[in-house]
């Protein structure tokens, strides 16, 4: 079984199109990824810590928490995939994408050519990049089955 952590945006449903396009390929996969519900992913450090003034501080509590899922998750994968998204900045997903390359992780990033030039960094410590999700599930088929 092969372990795939889906890393990046969370405005669209990608991670479940490639989780669905890899049940159809009948690939053996277990597939992670962080909390994809923006407000309980913002909120859960003072939903479980306690309420905080300052949105510093807020922020600190969730993101720490949160990093316990991520570090956990990219540890225990085989392969990282990493989507950057068109409407936001995905800074988060650039250090996890920076995280899973410290660890000597494979990383398929995907995003489109207008982001070729700001993720040139992230590209570079990637086995592949790709434009779409069905490029990164030929990638999982390649890897599982040794076929395209």
């Amino acid at each position: 079984m092969l372990n795939v952590y889906l890393s990046g945006e969370i405005h669209t449903d990608w991670r479940q199109e490639i989780i669905d396009e890899c049940q159809k390929e009948g690939l053996d996969i277990n597939f992670s990824s962080p909390v994809t519900n923006h407000e309980l992913s913002d909120n859960c450090g003072v939903d479980i810590l306690g309420a905080e003034e300052n949105n510093f501080w807020k922020d600190n509590k969730g993101a720490n928490i949160n990093s316990i899922r991520t570090k956990k998750s990219i540890e225990d994968s085989d392969v990282v995939i990493v989507k950057f998204g068109e409407k936001y900045k995905q800074w988060n997903a650039a250090f996890d994408a920076g995280y899973a390359s410290a660890l000597n992780k494979s990383i398929v990033v995907i995003h489109g050519d207008e982001h070729q030039h700001p993720l040139k960094e992230v590209d570079a410590a990637a086995c592949a990049v790709t434009k779409d999700q069905s490029q990164a599930v030929k990638i999982l088929k390649y890897i599982v089955q040794g076929s395209l």
